[in-house]
């Protein structure tokens, strides 16, 4: 593997201009969150003196889980003054050992709702599939009715007072909420659910597909849905929702229900010999990277590593997840960008 100070976006020679970019974007304030839960351990591939050296970009770590998948991860601030996005990856010990975990929380009007959601929802979700593997053989699992329920199980928690749980009554404010894109990975399927901006796409021949659709308010049924409920969209630097809020679904911003919805739509993917990889981030990334150059991008950082060691494969894919991160910071993103790479060969 290359030196740090020989790691490229594209893979190739940086020209002198490219070195100048880099060193402007490590400037910027990166941090990677994950929450420190039993399961789902706070991991970093960087010590904190490596991570003041690199701009205090801290990667999130190649790792091993029960289905023999590698990830890597990045959460940068960028170009925000406040850090909104959280992040949940699912090393070993996945759910109910049959499926592995990654999901991107997109926080607006602060942090709270996206930190508690990366807390809480892949729990519920665990209790769900504990209790799908009691079912008959016969009976098949219905995974849209359960991540539905997930999601309106999070999406009810911030709209009471919750006594002296003070963090719990700051994420119930009505104008704060969060995106979520959850992903699942089985050894036959991939499930995503996906309620707001956030996306997922998987690479199947070198070729991006989507396994999610953003909830813009401009998407031509979510404005019917949204106008059906009484709502309006309105251009206000962008279309919004009530000339609020850029996304049509979301969990919280209960000040905006029923124009704005936490049900989630859910895709339900089989896995087949041909999937590369997997891309989930938020929309800090998707603004301004389409699908087909975030493939490419990845493509290429994986490139050097095929026919690496384990481990070293493993390092691509943070290393992937680095340069979107990075690219997409240098062609303008404003926003925080979170960005996981999931390999699949």
């Amino acid at each position: 593997m290359a030196d740090a100070s020989e790691e490229m976006v594209f893979c190739s020679k940086e020209t002198q201009q490219e070195g100048r970019r880099r060193s402007e974007i490590k400037k910027l304030k990166p941090v990677t969150q994950t929450p420190e839960l039993e399961s789902y351990p706070k991991n970093t591939t960087t010590s904190p003196a490596e991570a003041e050296e690199e701009g205090e970009r801290r990667i999130g770590p190649p790792e091993n889980n029960t289905n023999g998948l590698l990830y890597g991860y990045v959460s940068m601030m960028g170009r925000r003054r406040v850090m909104e996005d959280a992040v949940t990856v699912a090393p070993q010990g996945s759910l109910a050992g049959e499926y592995s975990f990654f999901a991107v929380y997109d926080g607006h009007g602060g942090a709270t709702v996206a930190e508690i959601c990366s807390e809480r929802l892949h729990k519920c979700l665990e209790k769900h599939i504990q209790k799908g593997k009691k079912l008959p053989e016969e009976e098949d699992f219905d995974w849209k009715t359960v991540m539905e329920d997930c999601f309106s199980t999070i999406d009810e928690e911030f709209k009471e007072d919750k006594g002296d749980d003070e963090r719990a009554n700051r994420a119930a404010v009505p104008e704060m909420g969060s995106t979520a894109v959850v992903v699942l990975v089985g050894r036959e399927d991939v499930v995503v659910a996906n309620c707001g901006d956030s996306r997922a796409v998987l690479c199947r021949g070198g070729a991006p597909a989507p396994l999610s659709s953003d909830h813009k308010p401009e998407r031509p049924d979510e404005k019917e849905r949204v106008e059906a409920a009484g709502g309006s969209i309105i251009m206000r630097k962008g279309w919004r929702v009530q000339g609020v809020l850029p996304t049509s679904r979301s969990i919280g911003d209960h000040h905006l229900k029923p124009y704005v919805s936490s049900q989630p739509e859910v895709t339900v993917t089989k896995r087949t010999k041909s999937d590369d990889f997997l891309i989930i981030a938020t929309d800090g990334l998707w603004d301004v990277v389409s699908n087909d150059v975030a493939c490419q991008v990845v493509k290429n950082s994986l490139h050097g590593g095929l026919g690496s060691r384990h481990s070293e494969k493993g390092r691509c894919a943070s290393n992937a997840a680095a340069a979107l991160v990075e690219l997409a910071i240098a062609k303008g993103s404003r926003d925080n960008v979170t960005v996981i790479v999931v390999l699949l060969q």
